[in-house]
């Protein structure tokens, strides 16, 4: 999905890191539930909680469709969106994603990756600039540079540098993510964030983190996200999964 941008007078909310790099934590591909519903609960440090829903459908043919809402009840905030995201290739892999939103937003990515086991990747971002509550911390309209190592054992450890490229080219964030497969189906990632950028006119450099445990139909993610979407609310991010 799209990488998301600072939202004027709100921080834009993360539901799914789904992206391979950004959060290779993601539920593995199960033909027989197809469907992913997830839910969020959010925690701000300076303006009222929120809430988000996501159902992901994984189609036979290929290719991922998903529809989201989010809600920010006390301040009467509400925004649908949906999306689709798709890979093809082998020796090189190309990753396009759009994103379409209540109030007029339209948003898109493509991503190159080659490399088995070692690998190399990047990729382009671009959206409207209309309002948009979507799926992840990072700034949207933005360059990203990956590179990572899968093991056979089916461990992955990754680094992704992201920046914006268009109104705060300022902002940046670099994830050093390790994922590692655990028994019966069970897996841990790690995602740790530091990032650096102006908010309301200084420089700020800090770190976040996000922590998540997979079963073979469900997970659980804690995310901390400071200075979220480089304002000075600080967010905490609670999410449940489950494939039907």
């Amino acid at each position: 999905m799209g990488r998301c941008r600072t939202v004027k007078g709100w921080p834009g909310i993360a539901l799914l890191l789904v992206s391979l790099f950004a959060a290779p934590a993601c539920i593995a591909e199960d033909p027989e539930h197809p469907f992913k519903l997830s839910v969020g609960a959010y925690s701000f440090s300076d303006q009222a909680p929120a809430e988000d829903v996501n159902l992901r459908y994984t189609s036979s043919a290929g290719g991922h469709f998903w529809l989201g809402d989010f809600r920010q009840p006390v301040q009467g905030i509400q925004q649908w969106r949906s999306g689709w995201d798709q890979s093809f290739g082998d020796q090189i892999r190309i990753s396009p994603s759009l994103q379409f939103a209540q109030g007029g937003f339209v948003g898109g990515s493509l991503n190159l990756e080659t490399g088995p086991d070692w690998f190399v990747g990047a990729g382009l971002g671009r959206t409207n600039l209309q309002p948009y509550y979507n799926l992840n911390f990072d700034p949207n309209d933005s360059y990203t540079l990956s590179a990572g190592w899968r093991r056979p054992s089916g461990a992955q450890t990754a680094l992704q540098w992201i920046q914006d490229n268009r109104l705060n080219p300022d902002q940046r964030h670099l994830h050093a993510v390790h994922q590692q497969d655990l028994r019966a189906g069970q897996r841990f990632t790690t995602d740790i964030l530091y990032k650096q950028g102006r908010v309301n006119g200084e420089m700020i450099h800090r770190l976040g983190a996000t922590l998540t445990y997979e079963w073979p139909r469900y997970f659980l993610r804690l995310a901390f996200d400071p200075k979220t979407n480089f304002t000075p609310a600080d967010a905490l991010r609670l999410s449940v999964g489950v494939r039907l």
